[in-house]
């Protein structure tokens, strides 16, 4: 369906670094709230103990933020689509604080899949505005970069976020690791304030440009791709915790470290990942799946040890933190004429399908054990790797 477009707002004319600063601003943004979307995966055994739920259950802190946050993304998007994207920014950082705090005071289980909700309204809005704001931020030639800057913020989430959360809750109780994000949070605000000018929105961003990207052929083999490679990682990564703790018998430090250098890898896998795709993107996508099917697959054979578990861990890293960008950039080259619609439909499709491969991993650990959903993982997997040349032969995004 054809759009009418008003021409983006070039980014204002300020000194370099301001302008980074507000890369760093949205960057911090996107860190906390994908820290505080994924800190129960280290803190999962705990939490549950506390509200005394089964470790299945306790996985519904994955899939409430992702359900939430795929029905957000287009709505609040949509609804808000001629307010100044700067006000939006600090008013979702202001409600992820909001749900860090509750998180930490909450007294029952509901209390805490509260929290959760108002974390997956948070992560629909910010995402969907703040992942391709790097063009208006940074001049044009430095769009790329700003980019994949702002992408670090996912690895990073693993890297730093998860295991200082995952520690601090260890030392200091896991309430004390949500208070901490709330702090985060509050500081993150008052940057974002400080740093970002003015975004009034180059167009509302209404439901029906929204329906016309969708229809396109490059934007469902990206859809498809998004959902193969996302399921799979989250139905198993929810719950690498319980299955580090019963098969290799890690401890909790052993297994912080081991969180550690997941993220470590994925912060590779992100620099290394946003410049290929950009050059290369069906092979880049294809390398990351098959990078990612592998340790999936050999986890439960090959790592019953600690060394062996923590090889895995590193190339599982790697691959996974190539695949926001790498999917971010495939929506984007299916849609260059529609960006801030391009980055609500990847984030709805992404958090959907990471709502839904938490559940369905739970499901099977609750029923089996935390080994056997990898196996389920690393098929899936595989097939994204042929979505990828199906979408290479068809000449997708």
């Amino acid at each position: 369906m054809p759009t009418t477009t008003a021409p983006v707002s070039p980014a204002p004319v300020r000194s370099p670094l301001v302008d980074w600063l507000g890369v760093t601003a949205v960057t911090l943004g996107i860190f906390a709230i994908v820290t505080t979307e994924i800190l129960p995966i280290g803190l999962l055994t705990s939490i549950g103990a506390d509200f005394t739920v089964s470790e299945g259950t306790a996985g519904l802190m994955m899939t409430m933020p992702g359900l939430l946050a795929a029905v957000s993304a287009p709505l609040v998007t949509a609804a808000t689509g001629r307010i100044d994207r700067r006000l939006m920014l600090a008013a979702f950082v202001l409600l992820l604080a909001v749900a860090n705090f509750l998180a930490a005071a909450a007294t029952d289980y509901w209390l805490m899949l509260l929290s959760r909700v108002l974390v997956g309204i948070t992560i629909g809005g910010f995402w969907s505005i703040g992942a391709g704001l790097a063009g208006r931020l940074v001049p044009a030639a430095s769009a790329g970069r700003a980019t994949t800057v702002i992408f670090s913020a996912v690895p990073l989430g693993s890297v730093l976020g998860v295991p200082l959360g995952t520690y601090l809750g260890d030392v200091a109780g896991w309430r004390t690791a949500f208070t901490a994000l709330g702090l985060l949070s509050l500081a993150v605000l008052a940057l974002l304030l400080a740093v970002i000018p003015p975004l009034p929105p180059p167009r509302a961003t209404r439901l029906r440009v929204l329906g016309g990207v969708l229809r396109r052929v490059g934007t469902r083999f990206a859809l498809l791709t998004t959902f193969l490679v996302v399921f799979a990682h989250f139905a198993a990564y929810t719950y690498v915790t319980p299955f580090l703790e019963r098969v290799p018998r890690m401890d909790a430090g052993l297994i912080t470290l081991c969180l550690l250098v997941y993220g470590a890898a994925g912060i590779a896998g992100n620099f290394l990942g946003g410049p290929a795709v950009a050059r290369h993107p069906h092979g880049t996508f294809a390398v990351v799946t098959a990078l990612l099917a592998v340790p999936t697959l050999l986890l439960p054979v090959l790592g019953t040890g600690n060394a062996g578990a923590l090889a895995l861990l590193v190339v599982w890293g790697a691959a996974y933190g190539a695949v926001p960008v790498c999917s971010q950039t495939w929506f984007a080259k299916a849609a260059p004429d529609a960006p801030e619609a391009a980055t609500v439909l990847f984030t709805a499709s992404f958090q959907a399908t990471l709502s839904l491969g938490a559940l369905t991993g739970g499901l099977v650990v609750d029923r089996l054990s935390p080994s056997a959903v990898l196996p389920l993982a690393g098929l899936t997997a595989a097939l994204a790797l042929l979505a990828v040349r199906a979408a290479h032969h068809r000449r997708g995004p």
